[in-house]
């Protein structure tokens, strides 16, 4: 195991100073990456979906070859597949976990092998706690608030309304940091959280793109096919391109859609997010 160094107030991350209460210990397995990458926290509920799995791994693979850091807390779900998909593009990890650094005390066990291969591969865990302290209800959210202040901006991946991932999402808003957000199923729990955060102004993500300008990077958009335009379309959303072949009127395709009134409208409202249809003129089209 690498060593854990305790670091000196003067190595402090810069990010953090600037946070209403910043850390006044931080140990450190690993280095530091630069400085001068952008730091994206990616966030998320433990009990993820195959569609949030595979949106993380899709989202993080397309930031490969960009001077991108991606911040996480080392927990089971969101947390461990977005370290892993950052470590698969060559892209440097740091970790925040809600316990000591120590592999006797670090949480959850279940990665301890996953926290070493972070440190291998050029990035790093900080804990404010003591080596061997173990994790405790209030060591998550007071960790939550280092993610969020490292971050140039937080990223949702999958939360239910009452999640403890929307607390690191509130602490980046007052943070004055960007809340990103990936849209859900409106039928599916697990977003209930994230489409809530839309709804109150987040910044929605639906491809790779999406993130790299949301952080600041220029991005050269490619012309898409339909083919791979609609690739990771749901059924509904495919039953609702195809109802689309000419512009309808929003109450005559829900009605053709066979849904009921608030799904079919909720459904709408991210097909519009995701760019894939444009109301305009009292009439909804294809894009």
């Amino acid at each position: 195991m690498e060593s854990i160094v305790k670091l000196k107030p003067e190595e402090f991350p810069e990010q953090l100073l600037e946070i209403p209460q910043p850390p006044k210990t931080l140990y450190i397995r690993g280095k530091l990456p630069p400085k001068d990458h952008t730091y994206l926290a990616v966030v998320g509920s433990r009990k993820y979906t195959s569609y949030g799995r595979d949106i993380c791994e899709k989202l993080i693979a397309g930031l490969a070859g960009y001077p991108i850091v991606i911040v996480s807390g080392l927990a089971l779900g969101i947390d461990s597949i977005a370290h892993r998909a950052a470590l698969k593009a060559g892209l440097v990890t740091m970790s925040f976990p809600g316990s000591g650094l120590d592999n006797n005390a670090l949480y959850p066990r279940n990665n301890t092998a996953l926290a070493d291969e972070i440190v291998e591969s050029g990035g790093c865990l900080i804990s404010e706690f003591p080596p061997s302290m173990k994790a405790e209800l209030y060591t998550f959210p007071q960790r939550n608030r280092l993610m969020a202040g490292m971050s140039k901006a937080t990223l949702v991946i999958e939360a239910a309304e009452k999640s403890g991932t929307l607390i690191t999402a509130r602490m980046a808003l007052d943070y004055n940091r960007d809340v990103l957000v990936v849209p859900g199923s409106v039928f599916s729990t697990t977003s209930t959280g994230t489409n809530k955060l839309i709804r109150q102004g987040a910044v929605p993500i639906t491809n790779s793109n999406d993130l790299l300008e949301a952080l600041g990077f220029e991005v050269e958009k490619e012309h898409q096919t339909e083919e791979e335009k609609y690739r990771d379309c749901s059924k509904e959303e495919l039953k609702i391109i195809e109802l689309l072949r000419e512009p309808m009127e929003r109450d005559g395709l829900v009605r053709e859609s066979g849904m009921n009134i608030a799904s079919a409208n909720a459904l709408l409202s991210i097909m519009e997010i995701k760019e894939l249809i444009k109301e305009e003129l009292g009439e909804i089209r294809k894009v």
